[in-house]
């Protein structure tokens, strides 16, 4: 490195070798590296005599930021030219990971940045690691989401993604002795080089208040409190192409006519800056804890926020390109706009389309309603029933009074609809209403509301929507069958093994000859033909022992724990759910830790040497699942330590489980557990991403766990447990007291009650396994019932692991019938069958 060591202390070091000259398009290393030099010193946000990696890392971003800017607006210019329908896709989360690494990947830069890197002093990895993720989501709602955007750019849609600007995410998790302790994000601590605020767009939003109706009996919604809602763009370049498209991030304000002076010198402070306050609570936290009333306010005025500043943008830019091309009218509105909503959370954009068409644009109800049941569509996400949003009617008249006319008025015509159309469903009409009365809770049923409102519903895998359409929505479905479709999630191929795993995305390029597969993931079934050859065994090996010592690497940075990388490496990372069964597993790896204890030494030489992994957070007021965090860190304290079994078993909790932490963990990972009650995982994508690198599952048959088992083969999958139809009848024989739970289930949790594992009272998680029925007992996710065929599962994969020749042929066999689920498959599927929208690829 010699000289260009000196560019690590010193800004003005550099600048004496590298000049300090803006190319924002810069392609060669030299050009490149003079463009970051020149935002180190002209666009500064640190004290000029540093260029730390944390300097470094700013100006590499903002450097390549430049390139965004121009293919992003190249893009815009195109669209408003083209004026193609757009897709305006709502989620209340994205959870993008980092953006350097990604974006210099999707623009094929890589190369020349590395090198640009090195001429300044600093190596590229290094670089890469300053940056933190994006706080902006949780769980696969929002991966989803971001794969959905990384494939609608790449696949040239016309698009753009709508959500909010949490400053402090859900939480990051840090452990401790008393298990998961919650503390503040801190990804926009300093500030993130890839937004673009745009100070020109910005809307107010409009909270309490009442309706007002004129002599003309039209009504407006006035009084209140009323916010701004300015927009933070983030780009999002496809791979390969020019066009960059838009992630809209929505930040609360208020004004400095908001402030009353007169007050703040009079001392009353707080109530001088309440307007401030109120703002600055709406996007500090990713799902407010909603126990209280004021909690569920919160949360209610997010979605809102969301949903009324989007709409009011989508209608805005509608116009903005209408009026550019002369005389229009409202009826163009869905053959210009589809807008999707992810889950029910963005549902209020139901209502406030319609409030925004007729007390705005001064349509009547029924072009209104027209156009809105035209625009709008909706993914379903989960049959869990806690998990399908019911709000307080008292709530929403107090926060969003004209919505609740607006949805009073939709449930009104809906009952009228079948009474007089459908007299056969009313008997069904209670449960199929948008509004439930019961004068004890009366309740919106988002859900419901979804269902009535959209054009379109959709599930997210085959299991999954047959289970909306035979159960949750069966009585919708007697009424609108062609309205629910199928869209089996999936996963981007570029950050999910193109980036994440260079050396293994190497050696298929190598035997396929090409690298197309990258955007044609299909092409991955012709891994088949050389399943058997001993050369690709050898450099699939390599490839995967090279990903499994970067992860041990890792644990040890993270946890202080040596883990042996030629161990089997068994990973569960997921949210922490009594459904995903993060318990069925450490309740195995406990039955496990038992029986090695009692074997002699030649006994546990004969075993296969197994880390297991667990990773996820626990959402901070679900006790059960931080009693569930608690027990696996308490398990790995004395597995883990023990100087008789350690070789040939360890249990490791990986802490702050977010995107970054995945790309690290999956491409080092050869079995996956999936492992979820069947019929309640909706699809699941991290077993999407296991499978396309090579690694093995062990699953029931829930979610996409179906169609994966479908695509690699079944006997490269390591299947067990109940199936979705018979988990009702299982549950009744519970209750009938007819369940006999298997001897090894009953010493795994008696193991756990002789304090082997600590001095924590685990009774109360214990519980929920015991008894017939009753609140938070029964096993109602059956992991009792699962245990004895989970347990054989688990056996078949230590055999099967000792034959290192079978273990890598079903790992290739793995990867390449994974092409079904590159997410660039489901977004041709909803352009073509949900949004009717066109690739618009710019020239």
């Amino acid at each position: 490195m010699g000289t260009t060591g000196k560019a690590n202390s010193s800004a003005s070091g550099i600048s004496k070798k590298i000049p300090a000259v803006a190319h924002p398009l810069a392609g060669e290393p030299s050009d490149i590296a003079a463009n970051i030099n020149y935002h180190a010193q002209y666009s500064p946000h640190f004290s000029l005599f540093k260029f730390d990696p944390e300097q470094a890392y700013h100006a590499t971003a903002e450097s390549v930021r430049d390139r965004l800017i121009h293919q992003w607006n190249e893009t815009y210019f195109h669209f408003h030219k083209v004026d193609p329908k757009q897709t305006y896709y709502l989620s209340m989360e994205f959870l993008q990971g980092r953006a350097l690494t990604n974006a210099i990947g999707n623009l094929d830069i890589q190369d020349a940045y590395a090198d640009a890197l090195i001429k300044l002093g600093h190596e590229l990895e290094n670089i890469s690691e300053q940056e933190k993720d994006a706080a902006l989501g949780n769980g696969g709602l929002g991966r989803l989401a971001s794969c959905f955007l990384d494939s609608m750019a790449t696949l040239n849609f016309p698009a753009w993604g709508y959500g909010l600007r949490y400053r402090y995410g859900l939480f990051k998790q840090r452990i401790t002795r008393e298990g998961q302790e919650e503390i503040a994000e801190d990804w926009l601590e300093k500030f993130s080089p890839w937004e673009v605020v745009r100070h020109d767009i910005i809307y107010p939003i409009r909270f309490f208040g009442h309706v007002e109706v004129s002599p003309s009996g039209s009504r407006k919604w006035v009084g209140g409190e009323v916010l701004q809602a300015l927009a933070c763009d983030v780009p999002i370049p496809g791979y390969k192409t020019k066009n960059t498209i838009s992630l809209r991030l929505w930040e609360a304000k208020a004004g400095a006519g908001d402030f009353n002076l007169f007050q703040f010198n009079d001392g009353q402070y707080e109530s001088a800056a309440q307007l401030h306050s109120s703002a600055q609570q709406i996007c500090a936290v990713l799902y407010p804890g909603d126990a209280t009333e004021n909690g569920k306010l919160l949360r209610l005025k997010q979605q809102f926020f969301l949903c009324s500043a989007s709409l009011q943008d989508i209608i805005f830019r509608f116009k903005e390109r209408r009026d550019a091309n002369g005389s229009w009218q409202w009826s163009e509105f869905p053959s210009k706009v589809a807008v999707q909503l992810n889950d029910t959370h963005p549902t209020l954009a139901i209502p406030e389309l319609m409030r925004l068409l007729m007390d705005d644009e001064e349509l009547g109800w029924d072009e209104a309603w027209d156009i809105t049941t035209r625009t709008i569509a909706y993914t379903n996400h989960t049959v869990l029933p806690e998990a399908l949003e019911k709000w307080s009617q008292p709530v929403m008249w107090k926060l969003i009074p004209r919505h609740m006319e607006i949805i009073e008025e939709i449930d009104k015509q809906f009952v009228a609809m079948i009474r007089s159309t459908r007299p056969d469903l009313e008997s069904k009409l209670d449960s199929m209403r948008v509004l439930d009365n019961n004068p004890q809770k009366p309740v919106v049923r988002m859900a419901n509301l979804c269902v009535l409102s959209s054009h379109t519903v959709n599930g997210v895998a085959e299991l999954h929507s047959e289970i909306l359409k035979s159960e949750l929505f069966v009585d919708y479905v007697s009424m609108w069958p062609a309205k629910f479709q199928n869209k089996t999630n999936g996963i981007t191929p570029r950050r999910w093994l193109r980036f994440c795993s260079p050396e293994l995305s190497s050696i298929i390029t190598k035997w396929l000859k090409t690298d197309k597969w990258v955007t044609n993931l299909d092409l991955l079934l012709k891994l088949r033909q050389f399943a058997d050859n001993e050369e690709l065994h050898a450099e699939w090996a390599a490839a995967k022992m090279a990903n499994k010592q970067r992860l041990a690497q890792y644990v040890l940075q993270v946890t202080g724990l040596s883990i042996d990388p030629s161990s089997l490496f068994d990973i569960q990372v997921k949210r922490i759910h009594e459904y995903k069964r993060q318990l069925l597993n450490i309740l195995g790896a406990i039955y496990r830790y038992k029986k090695l204890k009692e074997m002699s030494p030649e006994e546990r030489k004969k075993t296969t040497p197994r880390t297991i992994m667990i990773g996820g957070k626990a959402f901070a007021t679900y006790t059960n699942a931080k009693r569930i965090v608690k027990l696996v860190n308490d398990v790995g304290d004395v597995v883990n330590t023990d100087p008789e079994v350690n070789d040939y078993l360890k249990v490791v909790f990986v802490p702050n489980y977010n995107v970054t932490v995945a790309e690290m963990l999956i491409p080092g990972s050869e079995l996956s557990q999936h492992i979820s009650t069947a019929g309640m995982e909706a699809s699941g994508t991290s077993n999407m991403k296991f499978s396309l690198n090579g690694c093995l599952i062990i699953g029931t048959l829930d979610g996409a766990n179906v169609e994966i088992r479908e695509e690699i083969g079944e006997e490269n999958f390591f299947l067990f447990g109940a199936k979705a139809d018979e988990v009702p009848r299982l549950r009744k024989e519970r209750e009938n007291g007819l369940f006999k739970p298997d001897s090894r289930f009953e010493e795994a949790k008696q193991f756990i009650r002789t304090g082997a594992f600590g001095s924590y009272d685990y009774n109360p998680l214990l519980d929920s396994l015991e008894g017939n029925s009753g609140y938070g007992r029964g096993d109602y996710f059956l992991v009792g019932h699962d245990f004895p065929s989970y347990m054989e599962a688990q056996a078949k994969v230590d055999e099967a692991y000792k034959d290192k020749k079978k273990w890598i042929r079903m790992s290739i066999l793995s990867t390449a019938g994974s092409g079904k689920f590159s997410s660039d498959r489901t977004i041709v599927q909803y352009a073509k069958e949900i949004w009717k929208i066109e690739e618009c690829p710019v020239p």
